[in-house]
């Protein structure tokens, strides 16, 4: 029996954007750690704590954008690619960028927790890691099951090295670079 690793993943990266561009619109396909992943189609409450997060970081740092499921090429994952739910660069970053773009100048990238089998290892382990190893300075991961905001920083030799937990309705910091303070009490009506 083979075993699925980065350095032998299920197919090559070239395969893998191949079979993303072709997929149907309801699937979102990514290739982490040299597997195939299925990304949920976000629900209703989802949705909804996505839009709550850019209004947070709109209303705060107006000179920043948030973009919903752009892709990224995590190197450190391994030859990875990604969809985060939100990605946080400087206004106008993307500009000119294909499907995948590189993790360089990107200061922030955001979970929301889906309510499926993969959560726990795609997005509490794997996407973590692979954001850590590409040096990107904050992770957020809403933790949905745990009614939790997890902001990840100080990467540093593939590991995010600071992890603050707050429960829903405290109030939750994102360091530099990002340099916003989420009032997260609103989360509590998408905690059924």
């Amino acid at each position: 029996m083979t075993h699925i690793s980065a350095d032998s993943p299920e197919m090559s990266v070239e395969d893998f954007e191949e079979l993303a561009r072709n997929a149907p619109e309801t699937v979102t396909l990514e290739f982490i750690n040299g597997k195939l992943r299925v990304k949920p189609v976000p629900d209703g409450d989802h949705g909804s704590i996505f839009m709550w997060l850019l209004r947070q970081c709109m209303q705060h740092r107006p000179d920043l954008d948030l973009y919903p499921e752009h892709g990224l090429v995590i190197e450190g994952y391994r030859k990875g690619r990604c969809r985060p739910d939100g990605t946080l660069v400087p206004s106008g970053h993307f500009a000119g960028h294909g499907e995948w773009s590189s993790p360089e100048g990107v200061l922030m990238t955001a979970e929301i927790t889906s309510h499926d089998y993969d959560t726990e290892r795609r997005d509490r382990v794997e996407k973590r890691d692979g954001y850590a190893r590409a040096e990107i300075p904050v992770y957020l991961l809403v933790d949905r099951d745990s009614h939790t905001v997890v902001v990840h920083s100080e990467p540093k030799e593939g590991f995010y090295h600071l992890v603050r937990t707050y429960g829903y309705g405290e109030t939750a910091e994102l360091p530099h670079p990002v340099n916003i303070t989420l009032d997260t009490e609103k989360l509590k009506d998408y905690a059924g």
